[in-house]
């Protein structure tokens, strides 16, 4: 059965309204106690972080309520990053961790996501477990959420989280020399990023690095380069770094301004990983999404690309299942399951860097050999999820499509996790090309659904 609530990225919606309206957010927390009952993980805590939207405290409140009413203690990290989250949680003596972000949303929208004690995501079958245990829930709460306001008592861990980060390096202070643009996103990572990547030794330019609570993503971040490129470029620096809202994921800027995104990320590091005999089987996991260009520059190291869906969660179960080492998606999602369980920016952006420095060379060299195909997408906003298979003049587009391409490119069309959109994804040798038949697939898809 399909889960209701949790998408592919945990819970996600408008802050106060459902599915995070307040008496959502409670059961959610008395659900979560009632699946960790059951686990015997009573005896512990759960760790709950957030990122800079002004929602955040309210609903880290509201879920703390439910967790305590259902017996589980709770401990707050207050701002943190999600790979912060999940390395604390499985490395403490944590029941569980929950984050508080809608990642790379505008600041009205809100998550949660909720890590086991081993730093995974749950799996979708414990997800659904959890969902049917708050639908149960809910009605019981009517009338009884008046006046709740928890003090939450702020833990500090975030420095083991930043001395982990560190040990990660080969050496000490490897960034040292180097003068790097951090384009911040108003997020979790603004005041992490600029301290842990000076311990590195590199000088720091912070940008977008002043949270008000309304400003996270706000045309700054990992969607929005433009502002990290033009510093990069006004000012000289090796590169340039940006984050997304809960620092989960990182797009890079070379020196000439070129844009280093997760598909060039995973081309450098499983060059690297190779040659440091670091790499098991040859094999790298990334998504449906990650362009033709990076699987052919793979092919050509003798490296395999395997695709999975969207979804950090999705490659993250693939690596565990191939036993690969590295993985990720083309937004900035890059898993080094060596050292981590999620995608984690600050991490990615660190290993990038220190790659650079150790080849005594550029991003803009590192990423030379990737040659990118043209891709397009385009997102139409659906007011249902009709599956596709009963939208019979947008299958025959798409068909049409593909024997347009005859082989030489990919047309793919899918339902967003977290926003109500259809994404259409069209890549193929030739820019136009991909823009017609993106502007087809797309007009079809508005004539049958409206």
């Amino acid at each position: 059965m399909a889960k209701k609530l949790f998408g592919t990225d945990g819970i996600r919606g408008t802050a106060g309204q459902a599915p995070l309206d307040p008496r959502t957010v409670t059961a959610l927390g008395l659900a979560l106690a009632e699946d960790l009952r059951h686990q015997r993980l009573a005896g512990m805590p759960v760790l709950i972080g957030m990122d800079t939207r002004e929602s955040g405290p309210s609903i880290a409140a509201l879920l703390a309520v439910g967790l305590r009413r259902g017996g589980i203690g709770v401990e707050f990290a207050g701002v943190l990053t999600t790979p912060g989250v999940a390395y604390l949680t499985r490395t403490g003596n944590y029941a569980a961790g929950v984050m508080i972000s809608a990642s790379h949303n505008p600041f009205e929208d809100n998550g949660i996501k909720v890590f086991a004690r081993t730093g995974f995501k749950l799996p979708d079958a414990e997800e659904h477990e959890v969902e049917e245990a708050i639908f149960r829930i809910m009605p019981e709460l009517d009338g009884e959420l008046g006046g709740i306001v928890p003090v939450l008592e702020v833990s500090t861990p975030t420095r083991r989280y930043l001395d982990f980060l560190l040990s990660t390096l080969a050496s000490v202070r490897p960034l040292a020399g180097l003068k790097i643009v951090m384009d911040c996103g108003n997020g979790a990572a603004s005041a992490l990023a600029p301290e842990l990547f000076r311990e590195a030794g590199a000088e720091v330019v912070a940008i977008h690095n002043e949270p008000n609570g309304r400003n996270i993503n706000l045309n700054c971040g990992a969607l929005h380069l433009e502002a990290v490129r033009e510093r990069v470029l006004a000012t000289g620096a090796d590169a340039g770094v940006a984050f997304d809202g809960d620092a989960d994921r990182a797009m890079l800027v070379a020196r000439s301004g070129r844009l280093v995104d997760g598909d060039a990320v995973l081309l450098i590091a499983a060059r690297q990983m190779q040659a440091d005999g670091h790499l098991p089987g040859n094999l790298v996991i990334s998504t449906v999404m990650s362009n033709l260009g990076l699987e052919k520059a793979l092919e050509r190291l003798g490296i395999t690309m395997l695709r999975t869906p969207v979804g950090d969660k999705y490659v993250l179960e693939e690596m565990v299942r191939r036993e690969a080492a590295l993985g990720g998606e083309q937004s900035g999602h890059i898993i080094f399951r060596e050292f981590a369980t999620t995608g984690d920016g600050m991490l990615t952006a660190l290993k990038v860097l220190e790659t650079a420095v150790r080849a005594g060379t550029t991003l803009d060299e590192l990423a030379a050999d990737l040659v990118v195909y043209p891709q397009l997408l385009v997102n139409v906003r659906v007011k249902a999820r009709r599956p596709l298979e009963e939208l019979p003049r947008v299958m025959d587009e798409i068909r049409s499509c593909e024997t347009e391409l005859n082989g030489s490119g990919r047309i793919l069309v899918r339902y967003s996790g977290t926003e109500p959109l259809l994404r259409v994804m069209v890549e193929g040798p030739e820019q136009g090309q991909v823009q017609s038949l993106a502007d087809r697939v797309a007009v079809a898809i508005r004539a049958e659904m409206g």
